[in-house]
């Protein structure tokens, strides 16, 4: 058992790509290493609950990176509300079994709201003008101060989209030593994003997202020299889980564009184009990577039947599946769809429902993760001069999501020392139960 335990969440690690980490290659060296397999829908916010819930989306009900109220036909996209989660996570299992021990939380999603000690996470206020003041909340209130006056503000426009890099990660990591110092936590949790960008952006064995790997490994090394610094003769044990895998892309498509064609999905019209009608459509999908949840009316069974036997005929689709059939992905949950799309591993989906795009939202063009009914890995290339994002989602060549029946769109588990865990392959949600057991749970 440990004292210590700091486990790094780190998207798009594969057990390859150690090769070119020589920090992360000294830190784990001596320890145990296992194949870890996400569970579907293998995208950030469920992993991360699986990760530190132990259960499934069927438990834990983050059944995808948003959420489609019914009550209310509103979408919630990369929605911080921890009450989102319906399980107990590590730091509520820790406090449980005894309260002294304390957790810190550096970046997940679904942190905001959560029962850690120390939390910090982002928190853009979004001003009258449109602009965004980039600001982080943490707990305790008085830490992001201290955190401006020796770092600066978290660089939220690195975080995502266009001028995404590694300063993001470089800052997390910067303030994590801050709070290690600080705090002491016994649980340290901290998300690493900078994987994502290079390797969606340009495909996952480009150049790109190999230079992204060094620049990873000098922030890890900096993260293990200032923790080495601050627990001293205690040092922590390391975690290290990858949250999924990239797989590389070439095809893209548009299940809302189907369900349009087919008189399922409605549109209004706008002063800046067709707006997606929730209230008024029998069907639409909530795309997200490689899977979509497809929402029908009153979840009316001929009309489920119909979008089924619609989508699985389109090309870069290898599944759709009733609420039924999705309960061997264990995603069966009331805030998910009626029905589950899933990509071939070559392939991924959009979100746009437009046929011409003039017609398109003026939001479309935009880095606006909140407003858009779906994710859009496109706003990476977002370019001013040539009008904001450019509506062609056949540029993104790396993606994730679909179920990891291959070995090479499963991850790995790394620790710093032997015995932590048998080296098989685990599941994600078998990475709390490793992190308990530090702490006689």
């Amino acid at each position: 058992m440990s004292e210590y335990v700091v486990l790094l969440s780190v998207p798009g690690l594969r057990k390859r790509d150690l090769e070119k980490m020589p920090n992360l290659q000294a830190l784990v060296a001596g320890g145990d290493r296992a194949e870890l397999v996400a569970s579907f829908p293998a995208v950030t916010c469920p992993v991360q609950a699986n990760v530190t819930t132990g259960a499934p989306p069927s438990e834990h009900g983050v059944v995808a990176n948003g959420f489609y109220w019914r009550d209310r036909h509103e979408v919630e996209m990369w929605t911080s509300a921890n009450d989102c989660i319906q399980r107990p996570q590590l730091w509520d299992m820790m406090h449980e079994h005894n309260r002294s021990l304390t957790s810190a939380v550096w970046f997940p999603l679904h942190s905001k709201e959560c029962g850690a000690d120390y939390i910090c996470t982002p928190a853009p206020i979004h001003n009258a003008d449109g602009s965004e003041s980039m600001w982080c909340s943490t707990r305790p209130e008085s830490f992001y101060p201290e955190m401006i006056d020796k770092l600066g503000h978290f660089p939220l426009h690195h975080f995502w989209g266009p001028i995404a890099n590694i300063k993001s990660t470089a800052w997390i990591v910067d303030s994590a030593i801050l709070a290690a110092a600080q705090f002491r936590p016994n649980l340290f949790y901290i998300y690493l994003p900078h994987l994502d960008y290079a390797a969606q952006k340009h495909g996952p064995d480009s150049e790109a997202a190999t230079g992204s790997l060094v620049e990873l490994d000098a922030e890890i090394g900096k993260l293990i020299e200032g923790f080495t610094n601050t627990y001293q003769d205690s040092q922590p044990l390391w975690l290290v889980a990858s949250e999924y895998v990239i797989s590389a892309v070439d095809h893209v498509s548009y299940p809302n564009r189907t369900l349009r064609e087919a008189g399922l999905l409605a549109v209004r019209e706008e002063s800046d184009g067709e707006h997606l009608d929730l209230e008024a459509s029998r069907a639409w999908a909530l795309v997200d990577h490689q899977f979509a949840h497809v929402f029908v009316r009153d979840s009316d069974a001929v009309t489920i039947k119909q979008v089924q036997e619609l989508l699985v005929s389109q090309a870069g689709i290898a599944e759709v599946l009733t609420r039924d059939e999705v309960a061997r992905y264990d995603l069966d949950h009331p805030l998910g769809g009626d029905l589950v799309i899933i990509s071939e591993p070559q392939s991924w989906q959009a979100y746009y429902w437009w046929f011409d795009d003039s017609r398109a939202p003026s939001f479309a063009r935009t880095v606006d993760i909140h407003r858009k009914p779906g994710y859009d890995p496109v706003e990476l290339f977002w370019d001013q001069d040539a009008g904001g994002v450019p509506l062609d989602a056949s540029l993104v060549k790396g993606s994730h999501g679909a179920p990891a029946t291959d070995p090479s769109r499963r991850g790995v588990l790394f620790a710093s020392e032997r015995g932590v865990f048998v080296e098989r392959p685990l599941a994600d949600t078998d990475v709390a139960d490793v992190v308990l057991r530090q702490f006689g749970i």
